[in-house]
C-alpha cells in the first residue's frame, strides 16, 4: 500500500548538500523534497551489528539528518566476518563509537546521537520517543518483542530483519497501517528451537542483502516513495537466489495491536516471556553445574567422567575438549544406551545453554549425576587451555 510520507521536508539543502545528493535529487520520486524529508528525518537503529552495519551506513549515505545508534557491545574479531561497519582497527572498541566513526567518514552531515546502553522496558520508551522510526537489526526474540511492543505503544513504525545461515526476512510493522510483529509471531519459538547467529552461524553477504532492504524500506517510509513492506514478509534465501512475499494480515485479537488489546504497557521481563532457557533445562542445571576449572580438575585426577559434546560437527571441527566424543544434542536420545553407567556424564557446548537443555534429557534418562560445563567449550578455551581458538 501507499503511505503519506512519515516526515515533513526539511527547510533546504545546503549547495555542498545538493552535490552529494545529486543521484537522488535527479529521481522524480525523490527530487529535493523527498531529499529534505531525509534531511529533517530521525531514524534508530537497534544494534550496529550485522544488519546495522549496512542499514546505518546506507541511511548515512542517503542524508537521514540524525542516526541514533544503541548499542552496548564491544567489537570482537569474529564479528568482522559480517559487520562491516567496523574494522581491524576498532577490536576491542565500543561498537557504537566505531559506527559513528564510519558513519561520520561516510556523511559528515549527519547527527549520529549514541545510546551506549543496553535496551530494557526502563529505557526504550525513552530512546524511541526521541525518533521517527526504528529499524531493528536484532538477533535474540527478547529485544524483538520489546522493540515491537515499545514502537506499537508509541506509535512508531519499525523496519525489522532477520538472518540464519543463507535465509533472510524482512518486513515493515507499523499498527497504524497494518500488523505488528506479534500478528505475525503471536508467540516466542521454544527455547532452544531457533539458534542464534552465534550457535547457527551467518552467512557474512546476507547481512548485506537484508540490511540494505532495511534501508530502502526506511527510505520509502520517511518520504513516502514506493509501496513498503507493511503487511509484507519478504524471505530471501541465498542458495537459491530467491525472493517471495507472503501476505501478512493484522490480527484483530492480536493482544497489542487488536481491537481489544490486552497488552497496553510493557511487559516486565521479556526474557522470562521468550524463555530463553527452558523451565526443564533450568532444573536439570540447578546443582548440576560444574566450571572448566573444575573440570580440568576431574581430568587432572583421573576422575571417571565421559565427556560428551553436544555442538554440530562443524563446531567440533573448530574445537574441542580433550578427551571428549562428539554427540549433537538432536542426537543423543538415540544414544542414550550406548553411555556407561558407572562414570559420570559431562556434557558441554559453546556456552552452556544447549548443554543444560541436554542435561535436562539426561537426567531425565536416569543420569542422576550428568552436569554439564558452565560456559561450554568457549570458557574452557578462555580460561584452561588459551591457545585453542573462540568463535
Amino acid at each position: 500500500m501507499s503511505l503519506p510520507p512519515l516526515v515533513e521536508p526539511a527547510d533546504g539543502l545546503s549547495v555542498d548538500e545538493v552535490r552529494r545528493y545529486s543521484r537522488h535529487l535527479i529521481i522524480p520520486d525523490v527530487a529535493m523534497d523527498g531529499q529534505k524529508r531525509l534531511k529533517n528525518a530521525k531514524v534508530l537503529a537497534v544494534g550496529a551489528g550485522g544488519l546495522g552495519s549496512p542499514t546505518l551506513m546506507y541511511l548515512a549515505a542517503a542524508g537521514v539528518g540524525t542516526l541514533g545508534i544503541v548499542e552496548f557491545d564491544t567489537v570482537d574479531e569474529s564479528n568482522l566476518q559480517r559487520q562491516i561497519i567496523h574494522g581491524q582497527s576498532d577490536v576491542g572498541r565500543s561498537k557504537a563509537e566505531s559506527a559513528r566513526d564510519t558513519v561520520r567518514e561516510i556523511n559528515p552531515y549527519v547527527n549520529v546521537v549514541l545510546h551506549e546502553t543496553r535496551l530494557d522496558v526502563d529505557n526504550v520508551m525513552d530512546i524511541f520517543s526521541q525518533y521517527d522510526l526504528i529499524v531493528d537489526g536484532t538477533d535474540n526474540f527478547a529485544t524483538r518483542y520489546l522493540v515491537n511492543d515499545a514502537a506499537v505503544l508509541l506509535g512508531k513504525p519499525y523496519v525489522w530483519g532477520s538472518i540464519y545461515r543463507f535465509d533472510g526476512q524482512a518486513s515493515v510493522f507499523w499498527a497504524e497501517h497494518g500488523p505488528c510483529y506479534r500478528c505475525l509471531y503471536p508467540e516466542p519459538p521454544p527455547p532452544g528451537m531457533v539458534p542464534s547467529c552465534a550457535e547457527g552461524g551467518v552467512l557474512g553477504v546476507l547481512c548485506a542483502s537484508i540490511g540494505s532492504i532495511q534501508a530502502t524500506e526506511a527510505i520509502k517510509v520517511l518520504t513516502g516513495v514506493g509501496d513498503p513492506l507493511v503487511g509484507r514478509l519478504m524471505v530471501y534465501d541465498a542458495l537459491e537466489m530467491s525472493y517471495r512475499a507472503i501476505k501478512v494480515r493484522k490480527d484483530p485479537e492480536c493482544p497489542l495491536c487488536g481491537k481489544n488489546p490486552s497488552i497496553t504497557t510493557l511487559i516486565e521481563d521479556y526474557e522470562a516471556f521468550c524463555g530463553v532457557v527452558s523451565e526443564e533445562a533450568q532444573l536439570a542445571a540447578a546443582g548440576s553445574t560444574i566450571t572448566a576449572s573444575e573440570l580440568k580438575e576431574w581430568m587432572d585426577e583421573g576422575a571417571a567422567i565421559e565427556l560428551i559434546d553436544v555442538r554440530e560437527p562443524a563446531e567440533w571441527e573448530i574445537v574441542r575438549i580433550p578427551g571428549a566424543r562428539l554427540i549433537p544434542k538432536g542426537d543423543l536420545p538415540a544414544h542414550l544406551s550406548e553411555l556407561p553407567q558407572d562414570k559420570r556424564v559431562v556434557v558441554y557446548c559453546k556456552s552452556g545453554v544447549r548443554s543444560a537443555d541436554a542435561l535436562a534429557t539426561l537426567k531425565g534418562a536416569g543420569f542422576s549425576s550428568a552436569v554439564h560445563v558452565q560456559g561450554g567449550v568457549t570458557a574452557w578455551a578462555t580460561q584452561v587451555d588459551k591457545a585453542l581458538p573462540v568463535y
